[in-house]
């Protein structure tokens, strides 16, 4: 198994003991990186894989028993993200097989991943690896899942060398009659704007976005998972749509005529912005069961984001699009005006010297201490979400890791890891809450330890923000909302360069000291005495 990731390219093995594959790979050079807990490295694995967009193997193993129990959740998160990551799950030996109450692995995780199958003996493992990367590597996106039969995995394998060749990834463009009549719509449409999901992100096609957004003159919003898919300083930008969305998506939302999906399968759900009833939809996804799933759909193409894009330029301009709609009746300015609207109406919570300090101002801190193009930024569920991703302006394709169909605290922190892994010349953010800290943060520790220099900035406000109107009367009788701790402290007995930051004007001096820890190979953690902030974007 060990030679047949070699073979894959992976490098690193995301890992909690006892497993024997994590000696089996170091042997061969493959880095293990063991976590606090199973999740994390789920986690890790998980945001190795959205940063590499699946081309680069993001693995998490573990041992059978309770390690594939406590795995389940992260593995749950990653495929309601539709993540490509492997989980090399131990099995118990063949004895113990469907005997209760014995862990089953393949039965218990067959409803959150894509796939999942079980090794019997060693022979079998180059062709259940190459149906394994087969999946993860075609249609739909998401986690697979191979069960290590314990007394399997500890069999002599059969011959003198593996006989196992990489598994490639294969596109396919739409059909040219959906191609045609999407393109027919568009130009009959007055103010159409485009949905992109995170297909887009997977199919490396925001190079083709960005071209047909500006042949078509066409306004472009991204979905929670496909921030960053379009870069949000362009003039076309109109910003994400999840749970919290800019102006412009909600103005824009509200008078089109005609909303074209690229990549994204237009689920309904509370982290989604609703598509507006009555107004025609267009789907261009890889995944063809998508189509009109949630929603009437009223034109579809099936094929790879980047190709059916290409498709869609050339019909444009076959069609005489760039006569026909001009500039697009007069999208840019409009985008513009909006944009200038929006920026005026949250300016002031963002440059507000307030204390304790305001979320939005450490946002904009955020933006102002770091190359935003060169930076990898992402958050916990709740708040600093719902906070972030309509401020924070994504320039480059996985410049933001978004996620929410699930919404696990604590997921944030193993995603920077990951991230980091995948992209060790970019710096990478982490933006959590106290609850989420409670997670996962001794997993700092695992940066620490495995010198991964990332940044996590924890908002301490000291409750569960707006939990006192979910459950009113146990907030005011017994504090059931309340959260403490110094979380500082904390990173810094893990061994993190960490401090506390009560004034908003020592915010930019201590991302500098952050930045150089990072530098140095040190992670760090700068924990802010944050306002409780309930307003959001919507």
């Amino acid at each position: 198994m060990a030679q047949v990731l070699a073979a894959e390219g992976v490098t690193f093995l995301s890992a909690f003991p006892l497993q024997n594959l994590i000696e089996s790979s170091a042997k061969i050079g493959i880095r293990p990186v063991i976590c606090r807990q199973e999740r994390t490295g789920v986690n890790i694995a998980d945001g190795y894989a959205r940063v590499t967009n699946g081309a680069g193997l993001g693995v998490f193993t573990m041992q059978y028993g309770p390690g594939a129990e406590n795995a389940f959740s992260g593995v749950a998160q990653a495929y309601a993200d539709s993540v490509p990551m492997l989980h090399l799950a131990g099995g118990s030996p063949s004895g113990r097989q469907g005997v209760a109450p014995t862990f089953d692995p393949v039965r218990a995780y067959r409803s959150v991943t894509k796939w999942a199958a079980q090794i019997r003996t060693a022979g079998d493992v180059p062709a259940m690896m190459r149906r394994a990367l087969g999946q993860l590597r075609n249609g739909r996106r998401g986690p697979v899942l191979l069960e290590m039969v314990h007394d399997a995995m500890g069999q002599d394998y059969p011959g003198d060398s593996v006989d196992y060749t990489p598994v490639r990834g294969h596109r396919s463009a739409a059909a040219g009659e959906d191609v045609r009549e999407l393109i027919a719509a568009l130009l009959a449409a007055r103010n159409p704007i485009v949905v992109a999901g995170q297909g887009v992100l997977y199919g490396e096609a925001s190079a083709e976005l960005v071209a047909f957004a500006e042949l078509a003159q066409i306004p472009v919003m991204t979905t929670l998972a496909g921030k960053s898919a379009f870069p949000e300083n362009h003039a076309f930008a109109l910003g994400t749509g999840g749970l919290t969305r800019t102006l412009m998506v909600s103005r824009f939302l509200a008078e089109a005529d005609l909303i074209v999906g690229i990549g994204t399968s237009f689920t309904i759900n509370t982290f989604t912005t609703p598509m507006p009833a009555g107004t025609p939809l267009a789907q261009v996804t890889n995944c063809g069961e998508d189509i009109g799933k949630d929603y009437p759909v009223a034109l579809g193409a099936v094929g790879d984001a980047a190709l059916v894009l290409e498709q869609m330029s050339e019909e444009y301009r076959r069609q005489d699009g760039p006569k026909v709609r001009g500039d697009g009746n007069g999208a840019a300015a409009r985008v513009a005006a909006v944009s200038a609207e929006y920026a005026a109406q949250w300016e002031p919570h963002s440059t507000t010297d307030e204390v304790p300090i305001s979320p939005y101002r450490v946002i904009r801190e955020l933006q102002q201490a770091f190359d935003v193009a060169n930076t990898i930024i992402t958050h916990d569920s709740g708040y600093p979400r719902d906070q972030l991703v309509p401020m924070w302006k994504s320039e480059a394709p996985r410049g933001y890791l978004g996620w929410g169909k699930s919404t696990q605290l604590g997921y944030g922190l193993g995603l920077a890891i990951g991230a980091k892994l995948a992209a060790p010349e970019k710096s990478v953010v982490n933006l959590m809450g106290e609850a989420a800290f409670g997670m996962s943060g001794l997993d700092v520790e695992t940066a620490v330890r495995s010198e991964i220099p990332i940044v996590t900035v924890v908002l301490n406000n000291g409750v569960m923000t707006k939990y006192d109107s979910h459950m009113p009367a146990a907030s005011e009788r017994y504090g059931s909302n309340r959260l403490g701790g110094n979380y500082a402290a904390i990173g810094a007995a893990l061994g993190a360069h960490a401090e506390r930051v009560s004034d908003p004007g020592e915010l930019a001096a201590a991302l500098r000291r952050a930045q150089a820890a990072n530098r140095d190979g040190r992670p760090a953690l700068v924990e802010v005495m944050s306002k409780v902030e309930p307003q959001v974007a919507t």
